[in-house]
């Protein structure tokens, strides 16, 4: 009986330990490489993201130099968005994907277009 007990209340803590670890955000703090396929072809930026629990900002670095960002990390669950001067206005575009060790993908949605973009940690 006594054992039941001890095995029971070890499993609970195992468990509730594990639950715990699935909902903490992703570690994405750092520089990531960033790409996907542009209108006239493939397309990298850099990301360098500060992450404070849950919360992300940063900066999107291309060739039309640099935009800042906020956004999430829920879990494995990431999402952002830039917002960008262009000659037609204000332009917001919108990321989101998962967390995967030192690699993310996901789809990126601007001016009515959906692309699929990765990043890869920088070393």
């Amino acid at each position: 009986m006594a054992m039941t007990v001890v095995v029971t209340f070890a499993l609970a803590c195992l468990f509730t330990t594990v639950a715990r670890a699935a909902d903490e955000p992703a570690k994405v703090a750092g520089k990531w490489e960033m790409s996907f396929e542009g209108p006239q072809g493939p397309v990298t930026r850099n990301l360098t993201i500060e992450q404070d629990g849950e919360k992300i900002k940063g900066t999107l670095s291309g060739p039309r130099g640099d935009a800042e960002f906020k956004g999430a990390v829920k879990g494995k669950n990431i999402s952002f968005s830039v917002t960008r001067q262009t000659p037609n206005g204000e332009r917001t575009i919108e990321y989101k994907g998962a967390v995967d060790g030192d690699n993310m993908k996901g789809t990126v949605e601007m001016m009515g277009n959906s692309r699929e973009w990765t990043a890869k940690r920088a070393k």
